[in-house]
């Protein structure tokens, strides 16, 4: 199994939660967040004064998957999620260990 964890930006969300369904991926988890990486935040003008906004929301997207989705998966997630502009986000794959269902005490795969 793998962890997929992918940020971002937060309009695209509905894409990507159907792209995942499409796939047949049950389960997800959704965070909204905020960060920033080499875009480093922008100015705004609020009342006539300037300030930095350097930590921007974005949305964290959470799949646990089989190995032999992960590929399918990421893809997925990388063309819905994509505008083709600074910011549009990064997709991060972990191997997990064990998934345990609190409910049933099933573990592995069955969990997810």
């Amino acid at each position: 199994m793998v962890k997929i964890e992918a940020v971002i930006k937060p309009f695209k969300l509905d894409a990507v939660k159907d792209a995942l369904a499409e796939l047949g991926v049950h389960g997800m988890t959704v965070v909204e967040v905020r960060g920033f990486g080499r875009q480093k935040g922008h100015r705004e003008l609020f009342r006539g004064n300037e300030y930095v906004v350097d930590l921007l929301p974005k949305m964290k997207v959470e799949v646990v998957v089989s190995d032999d989705l992960e590929n399918a998966v990421t893809v997925a997630i990388r063309e819905a999620a994509c505008t083709g502009n600074i910011g549009d986000g990064k997709i991060f794959v972990t191997d997990l260990k064990e998934a345990v269902r609190i409910r049933t005490g099933e573990t592995g795969e069955n969990a997810v």
